[in-house]
């Protein structure tokens, strides 16, 4: 396989496994370096048909002293929601799990936002001073139905008073897998892009057992230690860890990974 120097990732078709909606500029960036992304989202995220819970959090955000949100689409499912029924609590502190989701909460008009400094996940954002000592706060976090329990019980254990604002559901689609698969036993996939670990498992029930083998020993891109880990537990042996967690680490990794250094 061969490269030039702009075209670095020519003749790759690299599956893309984000929600549909968060797969677009990735896709355009691989297609910009020559590739072919095969945008095969296995996560789906979908609107809750029950409103009330959330509004009623969010008719109570003058109580809370801080409000979290975890990913770009708690903001996007819980911005319009909130932007509807009130203003943001002047005194309020908001904090974002990772960089991604800090610039779409920018996208509302909220620029003060907590983020961790290095790692971009639920652990590092419990490493910030300011959640060193909870006593007495109060703190609401945005997130999909059922999510990780990590960052609420923590700060409760840290003294906080914590209540969840479920924004949104996350689905495992129903997907058509025999084009794909097709391709892939004849040497026509050449990387997978993993983002999440929901989404990881998600791949590995919906691609069956002919699937399955082909993911095992087919370059699996990730962005965080935790889904690489999830990973090499369900037997997957080329997991490559991307050095950040955004579209430039991403892109990075399978470039080094097909064009290594001098070749």
């Amino acid at each position: 396989m061969t490269f030039s120097a702009n075209k670095q990732l020519a003749g790759l078709n690299i599956l893309v496994t984000r929600p549909i909606h968060q797969s677009t500029v990735l896709a355009a960036s691989i297609r910009s370096l020559g590739g072919n992304p095969i945008v095969f989202p296995t996560l789906e995220i979908v609107d809750l048909a029950d409103l009330s819970l959330l509004f009623g959090v969010i008719d109570r955000l003058s109580e809370f002293d801080w409000a979290i949100f975890v990913s770009p689409n708690a903001v996007n499912k819980a911005m319009p929601v909130i932007t509807g029924r009130c203003a943001l609590p002047a005194h309020m502190k908001i904090a974002a799990v990772g960089k991604g989701t800090a610039d779409t909460l920018i996208q509302y008009g909220v620029s003060e936002v907590l983020i961790p400094k290095d790692k971009f996940d639920s652990e590092a954002l419990l490493e910030c001073a300011e959640f060193d000592d909870m006593t007495g706060k109060r703190v609401v976090i945005f997130r999909g139905f059922g999510g990780r329990q990590l960052l609420g019980d923590t700060l409760k254990q840290r003294g906080a008073i914590v209540e969840y604002a479920e924004c949104y559901i996350r689905k495992k689609p129903e997907i058509d897998t025999a084009s794909l698969i097709s391709d892939w036993s004849q040497g026509r996939l050449h990387a997978v892009i993993v983002t999440s670990s929901e989404g990881l498992h998600n791949l590995f029930d919906i691609i069956g057992e002919l699937g399955q083998q082909l993911l095992k020993v087919t370059p699996i891109i990730t962005t965080h230690e935790r889904i690489a880990q999830a990973a090499r537990k369900m037997g997957l042996e080329k997991v490559v860890k991307a050095p950040s967690p955004g579209d430039a680490g991403v892109l990075e990794s399978i470039q080094a990974y097909f064009q290594p250094t001098g070749k």
